[in-house]
């Protein structure tokens, strides 16, 4: 295993495994409701912020080191510069899934990175 996969890989354990913790301590509230939201104390929007934080950065380590680090292991032949080529190689592969459903999640981490404060109504929404 080479190490660039290993290094990508534990730092997408831990995002993950934040990410869980976070996504337990919140699972009562889910689906979430304006009101919610808008009633959630310090300590519950914290983890709130977390959830979605660790959502953007698994994302953006899976896409930036994983995916590539796959791709080299698997000693997979081509030049892949275009993010979606490299999806459709990981989902031809098995790899992934579905390259469909990994851009999904990323239009999902792109909505995260917004925030609306002042429309409880659509954050929840969004993160629901």
């Amino acid at each position: 295993m080479s190490m660039t996969y290993a290094a990508s890989l534990d730092v997408c354990m831990r995002h993950a495994d934040r990410l869980t913790w976070a996504m337990s301590q919140l699972s009562s509230k889910f689906p979430l409701s304006p009101e919610a939201i808008t009633g959630m104390n310090d300590t519950e929007l914290a983890i709130l912020d977390q959830y979605s934080t660790r959502f953007a950065k698994l994302q953006d380590a899976m896409g930036a080191k994983l995916f590539p680090a796959v791709l080299e292991l698997t000693k997979e032949p081509g030049n892949y510069p275009a993010f979606l080529d490299k999806l459709n190689r990981l989902e031809k592969i098995g790899a992934i899934e579905s390259a469909d459903r990994w851009l999904t999640l990323r239009e999902m981490r792109n909505e995260f990175a917004h925030d609306y404060p002042d429309d409880p109504a659509l954050q929840a929404a969004i993160l629901n």
